[in-house]
Formats: C-alpha cells, sequence, structure tokens
C-alpha cells in the first residue's frame, strides 16, 4: 500500500477543532441568551438556568452512548448526524414559549447531537491516530476549540440585538447544520489501524499512529475494570469538582454577573469572550504537561481560578473593565489548563480500544457537577441577590479537586498494568 504523502491525522485533528468549536458554541448560546429570556419571560433565574442544567446533565447521559457509537461505527456519520441534532435543535428553540419546551428542546435534544460531535466521540477517534503519548496535546488542542466558541458571545448577542432572540436562534442552529455536516463527512476518518481492526486483522503502516502490536502487548482496560480502581474513582470525583460544577457555574452565570454589576450587554459579551480566549491560551498551556507532569498544570489551574475569584469581592465600577477583565483573563486561563491535564491523566493510565466508553463515563460523572452548578448559582442568587455564595461553593470545589488530585496520583492509587504519566 502507497503512503499518502502527509500524515492525515492532522487533517482529522482540524476537522476535530473545528467541530468542537461549532458544536460548544451551540451549548453555550445560553450564557447570551439566559438574560433576555428570563427579561422576556419573567421567569427566576434558578428555573431558567435549570434549562441548562439539563443539557449538561443529558449530555453526560449519552457521552457513554456516544463514544461506544464512536468506537463502533464510522466517525464520519456519527458526528454528521450530531451536528444535524445539535443544530436542528438549536433552530428549533425560536419557538418556544414555555421553559418546558426549552427543557426538552435545548436541555434534552441539542444535549444528545452534542454528545454526538464532543469530546468523547473526538477523542476517541484522534487517540487511533495519535496514541496516548500525545494525549496532552489531544485534549488541549481540542479544549482550545471549547474555549474559542464562547469568543462567539457578541456574536450572538449582536443577533439578539438586531434580530431578536427567536431569529438569532434560527441563525445560529442553520450556521451550525451547514458548517458541521460537511466538515464531518468530508474530513472525518477512521485510522488506518483502527479501519484495520474493523476490517480485517492486516496491519496497517503509519509511523505517527499506535502500532496494533503495541495495543495487543497492552492492557485493554474496560470500563467495569477501571471503576474497581482508587485511582477512576477519584479522577471521577475530580471531574465533578473542577470540569463539572466550578466550570459550569462560572460560564453560566458570568454574563448575568457582569451586567448585575452595571455593564451593558456587549460590554458583559466581550468579557465572556476574553473568557474563551483565555480558556483557549490554558488548553493550549496544557500541551507542555506531556513533558512537564500532569500535576502541576493541574494545581496551578485550580489555583489561579481560586485566586481569580477574590477579585469579585472588589466593589465594582462600573465605568472600568479591568476587574472584569483581570477575573475573566485568570478564571479563563486557570479552568482553561485543567481538563485537558485531568483528562490527559486519565488517558496515560487507562487508554486502550474502550477508551471511548471509559471517557465517556467521565463526562458522564463531570456532567451530574455541571448540572447541579448553573441551577444551584441560580437558586442561591434568586434567595440571597447575589453571586457571593455560589462562586464561594467555586472555590471549595477547586481546592478540593486539587487535594484528590494529589491523591489520585500518588502511586499506591496507580492502577496495574497502566503507563505511566510524565508527572
Amino acid at each position: 500500500m502507497r503512503r499518502p504523502p502527509f500524515f492525515y491525522g492532522w487533517i482529522v485533528l482540524a476537522g476535530g477543532f473545528a467541530i468542537m468549536l461549532l458544536g460548544y458554541a451551540m451549548r453555550n448560546t445560553f450564557s447570551v441568551f439566559y438574560p433576555v429570556i428570563v427579561s422576556d419571560f419573567g421567569w427566576t433565574r434558578g428555573g431558567t438556568a435549570l434549562m441548562y442544567s439539563v443539557t449538561l446533565l443529558a449530555y453526560g447521559l449519552f457521552s457513554p452512548v456516544a463514544g461506544r457509537l464512536a468506537d463502533r461505527f464510522h466517525p464520519k456519520y456519527v458526528l454528521a448526524t450530531g451536528g444535524l441534532v445539535v443544530g436542528g435543535g438549536i433552530a428549533l428553540c425560536s419557538v418556544a414559549n414555555s421553559v418546558w419546551f426549552f427543557y426538552i428542546i435545548y436541555g434534552i435534544l441539542v444535549a444528545i447531537g452534542l454528545s454526538l460531535i464532543g469530546l468523547t466521540p473526538l477523542i476517541s477517534v484522534l487517540s487511533h491516530w495519535f496514541g496516548s503519548k500525545r494525549g496532552g496535546m489531544l485534549f488541549g488542542l481540542l479544549g482550545a476549540g471549547f474555549g474559542i466558541s464562547l469568543v462567539s458571545a457578541p456574536l450572538f448577542q449582536w443577533l439578539i440585538s438586531d434580530y431578536g432572540w427567536r431569529m438569532a436562534y434560527v441563525q445560529i442552529g442553520l450556521a451550525a447544520i451547514v458548517l458541521i455536516v460537511p466538515i464531518s463527512l468530508f474530513l472525518m476518518r477512521r485510522s488506518p489501524q483502527q479501519q484495520a481492526l474493523v476490517d480485517s486483522d492486516e496491519k496497517a503502516q503509519q509511523p505517527d499512529a499506535i502500532s496494533a502490536d503495541h495495543d495487543r502487548h497492552t492492557h485493554q482496560w474496560t470500563i467495569r475494570e477501571a471503576l474497581r480502581t482508587r485511582s477512576f474513582r477519584l479522577f471521577l470525583a475530580i471531574g465533578f469538582c473542577n470540569m463539572g460544577f466550578s466550570q459550569q457555574v462560572t460560564i453560566a452565570h458570568q454574563v448575568y454577573l457582569l451586567q448585575d454589576i452595571g455593564h451593558d450587554p456587549m460590554t458583559a459579551a466581550s468579557m465572556f469572550s476574553v473568557y474563551g480566549v483565555a480558556f483557549a491560551a490554558g488548553n493550549v498551556s496544557s500541551l507542555l504537561s506531556d513533558r512537564l507532569g500532569r500535576v502541576p498544570f493541574f494545581v496551578a489551574g485550580c489555583l489561579v481560578t481560586t485566586s481569580s475569584i477574590l477579585l469579585l469581592r472588589i466593589p465594582p465600577d462600573p465605568g472600568s473593565s479591568l476587574i472584569p477583565f483581570l477575573f475573566a483573563a485568570c478564571a479563563g486561563w486557570g479552568l482553561g489548563v485543567s481538563p485537558p491535564t485531568c483528562f490527559a491523566a486519565v488517558a496515560d493510565r487507562f487508554h486502550g480500544r474502550n477508551y471511548g466508553a471509559i471517557h465517556g463515563t467521565m463526562i458522564l460523572v463531570i456532567s451530574i457537577g455541571g448540572a447541579l452548578g448553573p441551577w444551584l448559582g441560580g437558586v442561591l442568587h434568586d434567595i440571597t441577590g447575589s453571586y457571593h455564595t455560589a462562586f464561594l461553593l467555586v472555590q471549595a470545589a477547586l481546592v478540593t479537586a486539587v487535594v484528590l488530585m494529589l491523591f489520585a496520583t500518588r502511586p499506591s492509587a496507580m492502577p496495574r498494568d497502566s503507563r505511566q504519566p510524565p508527572g
């Protein structure tokens, strides 16, 4: 077989990055639409934020299924289907007249579509192209797609201001379908090794990918085996605290918080974009964890975010954007660097042919924490009139995640037959 003139895995990675950016931009529409929907319908913040919590929970519940589908079927069809569902769901939000409609369409339908184009199926595909030794790179670059998706906030705010929130939903949903489906169908492919496992036992010769021999000589973890290890259970708790509760409280309520202290909607959306850029920078920074170790980057991210929340205690000055900018930049970097390093640490230990299901299970637990966060943040604001208590809980969750990471990576917690991480 003649080798291609270049390593096609880079094309698959670029396609995965684009799908991440576009797909998660659909879910992150909530932060910009949240204030206008509360204002238009007169609903409580807690009740409205629950629709975001529902989509996070549904996303997590379906992620293990999405991981198995990506392991079993051709990724381009799984991803294209997800693009149709998530874009169609966002467009259907334009006809919503009740909170229950949002719960069903945005909360469940959009979540199912996003799970099919989310991190779990993408990393399942890309791990066959690049292997676990480049886990930091894969999670970092794909995570950067999530971060850059937040930069779409000013565009969404402009569409709402000029066309109204209903027409904005239609335009955003149709754009997602037009972009995600072709990228999925024309760019995303199985690796030569994965194709060989599907079609035959024949080896494919690709120097930058995992070899079939290497897979046969590495313990192939199942989700049941992983759950029996203390290390994986601790990683699940870390995901709940950091990528779940803390990250989603910050994403869901940040725009509303800035409007509460006197900033106009466009300024608040722009600061959310700063958060997104910083989040992507944190994701890219995590690439260094492949050489310098997972733990130092994860701990630094948690502590930087915890410190940035203290800036919110400074009396607000609506005429100055300095404090919101510093908070968005520091919290974005800290919450951006943590997930890729944690996911890569899990992949270091539990990578294999069943990794899609293992990663999907972790996403499920993360989504439970993520579902709790936005709803609880809204309820606490309804009760207290501020977000101080909600963000105090975020700080506590981040400190807890640091402690758990130190225990999860101790030699005594390491599962047998796992590959040792770089740090």
